[in-house]
């Protein structure tokens, strides 16, 4: 397969790429578009064969459910049962990084739910997503645009590295503004929800709303024959090639062990951590996660600087453990999975 890159850069051109881009998805194809979290990996989410070109291009296990992007909160009425405490969740944060788990309805092949009795669906803001769901005229089943398990992709060329011959087009859309995965949260049959996905919506801000149950596999992992009922649920997810460890304790002691490693290794740090590092391990095995206390930017970095170490060909990635407050819970839940 011929894998398309193509560019919107602003110009009368863009309408001619998100119309060539709808029809790929139209015949059952895949395209690789930009949302404001990562780049997503999109095929009509009502075909049962264009959801399975998304597992075999991923390398995807069947188990794990995708997420039906669509153009306004209003269009969850045709895929699945919604409720008030939707509405109010969609009237707060969409459009926007937050993904819904509903009761699905008949409309949403099984291969889209993994055989699941829900959907997640989600409104997001990027404006290519958008215009490119509103073309297509149905949900867009996509995933993250990268080989199963590896570092979620944040700019076009990570989903070329990855994805290349595999689908039919990449729309490239920039570099993603948040960087991590939306939020999930599945409706319970009360005005509660359970946080199955932490992301840039944060458990703080979803208690605005109504109470919050956080699932346990968000900082641990999944249980013997637990059923994965979101994306990103999986024990070993995100991952780059390299062993990464995550380093507890304070700045000083965290140097400290570092600096004494007797074996190449790459480093993610803080930026107020750069000239240390690299007096002792040299530029090209330093990567700077951003300022200390920037929480959004180390979300924003984070997949691009798992990739980025990989490159430096070292054995293993050693990174500062976050915290698990607000946003830091979700770079928590992602680095833990790497």
């Amino acid at each position: 397969m011929i894998t398309q890159l193509v560019k919107i850069e602003g110009t009368e051109n863009d309408a001619l790429i998100i119309n060539e881009a709808a029809e790929i998805l139209r015949r059952g194809g895949l395209v690789a578009f930009p949302t404001e979290t990562v780049y997503g990996l999109g095929a009509d989410g009502t075909r049962d064969d264009a959801a399975m070109a998304i597992y075999s291009a991923k390398g995807r296990p069947a188990d794990n459910p995708l997420i039906l992007h669509i153009a306004k909160a209003a269009d969850a009425e045709l895929y699945a049962y919604t409720s008030p405490l939707y509405y109010e969740l969609s009237k707060r944060f969409m459009p926007g990084p937050l993904t819904i788990v509903l009761p699905a309805k008949e409309t949403v092949p099984k291969e889209v739910r993994a055989s699941l009795p829900t959907v997640a669906v989600r409104c997001p803001a990027h404006p290519v997503a958008h215009a490119l769901i509103k073309k297509a005229g149905v949900a867009i089943a996509a995933p993250s645009a990268n080989l199963s398990g590896s570092p979620s992709p944040t700019c076009a060329k990570h989903v070329y590295d990855d994805m290349n011959g595999r689908i039919d087009m990449i729309i490239d859309g920039g570099e993603c503004e948040i960087g991590v995965e939306s939020t999930i949260v599945k409706l319970l049959g009360d005005d509660s929800m359970q946080l199955l996905r932490p992301g840039k919506i944060t458990k703080e801000q979803l208690e605005d709303v109504g109470r919050v149950v956080v699932a346990e596999a968000v900082t641990g992992e999944l249980k013997p024959g637990q059923v994965v009922e979101s994306p990103g649920m999986k024990y070993k997810h995100y991952a780059p090639k390299s062993q990464l460890i995550l380093l507890k304790g304070n700045n000083k002691s965290r140097q400290n062990y570092i600096l004494s490693q007797n074996k190449p290794c790459a480093v993610m740090c803080y930026t107020e951590e750069l000239e240390l590092f690299r007096e002792t391990l040299g530029d090209n095995f330093v990567f700077d996660l951003g300022p200390e206390h920037d929480t959004l930017t180390h979300c924003r970095h984070l997949f691009k600087l798992l990739r980025l170490a990989d490159l430096s060909g070292v054995e293993v990635i050693y990174a500062p453990l976050p915290i698990k407050e607000g946003i830091g819970l979700a770079l928590y839940n992602r680095m833990i999975r790497a």
